[in-house]
């Protein structure tokens, strides 16, 4: 009974005395790099001419397990849907990527972005205009493509 005893605290003092093997991250200072598969923030997506790719179909509010999404759809003078309103409750969301894996326009994205903590409970709900990629970005990315 005493030498298992000794022997888990000789593992222990092993553990805590290596400082070869520190596991803990510096937060502010080091960044956790996430797995290739990570799903984070949301992101809408625009298309070539800066519009966004969301046509309001509605199939991710209805896919979605939490229920987080609320979509309200329109038209515009051509007879083009979008979205008028898209909000994500990002308390009740779970990251599960099903918004994303049902969107027939993939116009839904999940980033790496993981630091979503603020500390204003209205923030916590994330409406179409903060989603949305900015302008700049895809310049930038039409950009690097047209380059190589």
């Amino acid at each position: 009974m005493i030498k298992p005893l000794i022997q888990g605290l000789m593992l222990t003092l092993k553990h805590f005395l290596s400082p070869s093997k520190v596991v803990t991250m510096q937060y502010p200072d080091e960044k956790w790099t996430p797995y290739p598969r990570f799903r984070g923030l949301h992101e809408l997506q625009r298309d070539e001419d800066g519009k966004e790719k969301c046509v309001a179909c509605g199939l991710c509010s209805t896919v979605c397990p939490s229920e987080c999404i609320n979509l309200v759809g329109a038209e515009d003078n051509n007879g083009n849907r979008y979205a008028e309103t898209y909000e994500i409750d990002m308390f009740r969301c779970i990251f599960c990527g099903y918004c994303e894996e049902v969107c027939p326009e993939e116009a839904i994205f999940l980033r790496q972005d993981y630091e979503l903590a603020t500390e204003n409970v209205n923030d916590r709900i994330y409406n179409k205009e903060k989603l949305l990629v900015p302008l700049k970005k895809k310049a930038k990315k039409r950009a690097k493509k047209k380059s190589k």
